[in-house]
């Protein structure tokens, strides 16, 4: 059985960090992704999907992800249930998400956060995240995977995959967390 996820897509507003009682990091947001064709008006439509990370990952999500932003989303679909306070029993579909990649660089600030590949892939990108896991009321799971760091650059316009797959050398110190 196989229960995998990957969406690109755009943050429909600045995701939305909250800890359980237990101090576990939890983050929500949507995000939109474009259909691949377009209505009979010949309008693009797009699916809203909520995004729900743990740990780490929720509070990297919840300091460098705005609304906006195209990101990449791995993990897996869930679905929960609750009852409401009318007695009606509710259904949520989401993604829990165990590694995000930001997209574009951060044109707001001095900061620049390049585009990445794969966590714990062999890649010279940045901007990748991998968390793990879950706890009530989202399901549980462990997850794995760590930080792929920021290329340092000097020029903004080279190339980002210029270095052919080769290691890099970055120091504690050019990380931005």
């Amino acid at each position: 059985m196989l229960n995998r996820v990957i969406l690109i897509g755009r943050l429909t507003r600045d995701p939305e960090l909250r800890y359980t009682p237990a101090g576990v990091a939890v983050t929500q947001f949507t995000i939109a992704v474009d259909r691949p064709f377009t209505s009979g008006q010949g309008e693009r439509e797009a699916d809203f999907i909520p995004v729900v990370t743990w740990r780490q990952l929720a509070e990297t999500c919840a300091n460098y992800l705005r609304k906006g932003r195209l990101t990449a989303v791995e993990g897996r679909i869930q679905v929960r249930n609750y009852e409401n306070n009318e007695g009606k029993r509710v259904y949520v579909t989401e993604v829990i998400a165990d590694n995000v990649r930001f997209l574009e660089s951060n044109r707001e600030g001095g900061a620049s956060q390049e585009s990445g590949g794969y966590a714990g892939g062999n890649n010279s990108g940045g901007g990748s995240f991998g968390g793990g896991g879950g706890n009530a009321p989202y399901g549980g799971g462990n997850g794995g995977g760590g930080s792929r760091p920021s290329t340092p650059r000097n020029n903004n316009s080279r190339d980002p995959f210029s270095d052919d797959g080769r290691p890099i050398d970055i120091s504690e110190d050019d990380l931005p967390f």
